[in-house]
């Protein structure tokens, strides 16, 4: 579960054995966890993120995509 981006309370990370899904990033804080796919920023999973939280999660995730995406690349070896 490698981390790949710490902002605030935030924490970006990917689960090992979820390559063979699209690229995407799971967000973290606290006990509250949301899933976004890469290519678009979508939300894929809420698992607590207040809806007022969730855009500035994307505006965030937004600005580093290209590091994003590049780690996920690295550890997926695609």
């Amino acid at each position: 579960m490698p981390t790949v981006l710490r902002w605030g309370p935030y924490r970006a990370f990917f689960y090992s054995n979820e390559g063979s899904e699209p690229a995407h990033v799971h967000v973290r804080s606290g006990d509250m966890e949301a899933k976004f796919w890469l290519h678009d920023l979508s939300m894929a999973v809420n698992a607590g993120f207040p809806l007022h939280e969730i855009g500035g999660i994307i505006r965030h995730l937004r600005s580093h995509r290209d590091e994003l995406l590049g780690a996920w690349n690295d550890h997926f070896r695609n």
